[in-house]
């Protein structure tokens, strides 16, 4: 239970801002997250993602063929499934990827390991970090990869789209709701998405108040009894992948008593869906506004 806590916290990823750009001489580099400078000249052809966010991105931009590594977590689109694994989100087969013999290698600020990172620039690989903190920085990682891949077009038609799911999504969606919600990471113990968090985006621009929301931890560990007195309108629901309504209401019996509960208002989630600050975060965020407002 704890080593699947921990890989759900690590594939809710933090934080970045907008683009930047620096000209040396004619030439125009992408910088990522860390500060580190990369040439836009030549489109990298031999690519290996360690997070499964950064897959998606590759697949969304139309350049999946150049992908010759990824993680055991990378499963979507279909075809990241039978892509050579060199490693989970926590260990990393460095002589595989030696190998593979990639351009360059996208690893995540906290989807991936500091010791990690250090190895891989201690092998001399290119290594480009992402930090996407929520939408913001989903959209910069993509312009970012669009610039590396020559794929500006893509990224630009790929963000019209979302802006206008978005606007369309705001005409629906109650911003003065007032009710209260609450996002489990996990059940057992009793961890919630934080005020900090990406996943506090999707309850913010559905109207909803989390519970966590006077904490400044990231993923606060409640108990059961703190659960009680906050009583929250809606529970969000993801524990790897379980999703028995049964296991539960059983584990905690008197949640029986919650304002959620009693009006049908536990929500289970798709954790692939909703953890993975990439390309499939509209669709989350259709879904949950979906969950709430009981939209077609």
């Amino acid at each position: 239970m704890r080593n699947k806590i921990f890989v759900i916290i690590l594939l809710i990823i933090i934080g970045c801002g907008e683009v930047d750009k620096e000209q040396v001489g004619n030439k125009q580099n992408v910088v990522d997250d860390l500060g580190n400078s990369f040439s836009a000249d030549s489109v990298p052809q031999r690519v290996i993602t360690l997070a499964p966010n950064l897959t998606e991105m590759i697949y969304e931009l139309g350049v999946g063929s150049k992908l010759i590594g990824n993680t055991l977590y990378c499963n979507y689109p279909e075809q990241a499934k039978d892509v050579e694994k060199v490693g989970d989100l926590l260990t990393i087969n460095y002589e595989k990827i030696l190998e593979l013999k990639p351009d360059i290698i996208f690893l995540t600020v906290e989807g991936n390991t500091k010791e990690g990172y250090n190895k891989l620039t201690e092998l001399g690989l290119n290594v480009f970090i992402s930090n996407p903190r929520g939408f913001k920085g989903i959209k910069k990682t993509i312009l970012d990869l669009s610039r590396l891949f020559k794929k500006e077009k893509m990224a630009d038609s790929l963000i019209q789209n979302w802006n206008k799911r978005l606007n369309h999504l705001k005409k629906v969606v109650d911003k003065n709701s007032h009710k209260s919600a609450m996002f489990l990471v996990s059940l057992q113990p009793i961890m919630l998405a934080g005020n900090n968090t990406y996943i506090n985006e999707f309850l913010k621009f559905c109207g909803l108040k989390n519970i966590t929301e006077d904490t400044d931890v990231n993923y606060p560990m409640f108990s059961r009894e703190q659960v009680l007195v906050r009583n929250p309108d809606y529970i969000f629901y993801s524990d790897g992948m379980k999703k028995d309504e049964k296991d539960f209401k059983n584990a905690y019996p008197e949640w029986k008593n919650l304002s959620a509960v009693k009006k049908g208002n536990v929500i289970f989630i798709d954790s692939d869906l909703y953890f993975r600050p990439g390309p499939r975060f509209i669709i989350a965020l259709e879904d949950l506004a979906a969950s709430v407002y009981n939209l077609n």
